[in-house]
């Protein structure tokens, strides 16, 4: 890996970037990018999506300091039930996927870009086969719907997919969400409604939602997530934000740390990568995750190239300096 060109002002944390390939486009994206933090207390990560803007990135630092000096709360179970993730592929490598995963729960990515509702139907039909009529299915349609398009495709879907264990963010809106949630009968789960809104509560007052997505990154660490947790009142599924095995860390300390956790999580997205920080990745077991902290072994990581690296620092440096506030201390 590069040396860092970026510490934080009290010389606490070193920095390395990494990039990883993807094993297929998700998301819109097929290289995942990111820098890992080492801090008194161990590593942390911060990779907050190029598309996200300053405001909206600085959310994921104090996740990524919290993790490098900061303690985790209790956990309160030693593994995490969790689904594995199915991109917009065709049904055959959606087979393999869910075949290989060992997972019990499957999220299948839907209403892709350029794609057409029975490319999405053919694979979840081809998920299900795998799972069998005991195995869960949700899917992820990333607010991609309008309304009308929401209830038609949920019903489509549903058929295919034998019950759909619930649907994630069908349309963007939160006035969206709560019209389609009055007229299908599958939960409704909120995702970019809670991580990308400047008040994550707000899904709860719209009647918006059955269940909350939360991820640790975009909520500004596992503490704050808790809270969320807890004044949002709703059952949580505790999801990654595509990081490597250092910020999945992270998640599953936040999943294990939950009174309550009724659903498999969405954790075990290592699989989507073509590579990891770590010679020991978090990957599931039997549909589980273990609870434990990782420890990166900058040599198994993918080091960024030198403009990459500058991006990232440029970017490290701007959000820090937001987040640290005019002493520039940590």
């Amino acid at each position: 890996m590069p040396e860092a060109v970026w510490t934080s002002p009290a010389g606490l944390m070193e920095t390395a970037v990494y990039s990883i390939p993807m094993r297929s486009r998700f998301r819109g994206i097929t290289v995942r990018e990111g820098v890992l933090i080492r801090g008194r207390s161990g590593w942390g990560e911060f990779s907050p999506f190029w598309d996200y803007q300053v405001s909206e990135a600085r959310r994921w630092w104090p996740a990524a300091v919290e993790a490098a000096t900061g303690k985790w709360p209790d956990p309160v179970r030693g593994r995490i039930p969790v689904n594995c993730t199915v991109p917009a592929v065709k049904p055959a490598p959606a087979q393999v996927i869910v075949g290989r995963s060992g997972c019990r729960t499957a999220k299948v990515k839907v209403a892709e870009p350029g794609q057409f509702l029975a490319d999405d139907v053919e694979r979840v039909a081809a998920v299900r086969d795998v799972l069998g009529a005991s195995g869960a299915l949700r899917i992820d349609a990333n607010g991609a719907w309008s309304v009308e398009d929401a209830v038609h495709a949920i019903g489509a879907l549903g058929r295919a997919a034998g019950g759909l264990e619930y649907v994630e963010q069908p349309c963007a809106s939160l006035a969206e969400l709560s019209a389609v949630r009055r007229r299908v009968t599958t939960p409704i789960a909120a995702d970019e409604s809670i991580r990308r809104a400047e008040d994550p509560l707000r899904v709860v007052l719209a009647e918006a939602a059955d269940i909350a997505v939360l991820k640790v990154a975009p909520l500004g660490g596992v503490r704050r997530a808790l809270a969320v947790a807890e004044a949002c009142g709703l059952p949580v599924v505790v999801s990654s934000a595509l990081e490597t095995s250092v910020g999945l860390a992270a998640g599953v300390a936040f999943a294990a740390a939950l009174p309550d956790l009724p659903y498999a999580c969405g954790l075990a997205t290592m699989a989507l990568l073509d590579g990891d920080v770590t010679s020991e990745p978090l990957l599931p077991v039997d549909g589980f995750l273990p609870v434990r902290t990782v420890l990166p072994d900058l040599r198994e990581a993918a080091a960024a190239d030198e403009q990459t690296s500058r991006r990232w620092y440029e970017r490290l440096a701007e959000v820090a300096d937001l987040a640290l506030g005019p002493d520039r201390s940590a």
